[in-house]
């Protein structure tokens, strides 16, 4: 199961990340439990300036953007 994890404090923006995320996560038909960190202390110790961020079983791998699901398919894919 993948863990993914949403850096951000709760904007529109870290909203559209995480219904992105999921839908590429279902779309890959692949278990995965979300969270969603909001605590900027935590989002600083994963090193993310820029947010909102995804996170896959605790490696950064997209910062300051929100790629749309395809993208984030195939980096669920490689992850």
């Amino acid at each position: 199961m993948k863990t993914l994890q949403i850096l951000g404090t709760g904007c529109p923006k870290c909203k559209k990340l995480a219904e992105n995320t999921e839908a590429a996560a279902i779309n890959l038909g692949i278990p995965y439990r979300m969270e969603k960190v909001t605590d900027i202390t935590k989002i600083i110790a994963f090193g993310v300036m820029m947010t909102p961020a995804l996170a896959v079983d605790g490696v950064v791998k997209v910062s300051g953007k929100i790629p749309p699901p395809e993208e984030i398919e195939r980096i669920l894919a490689s992850a």
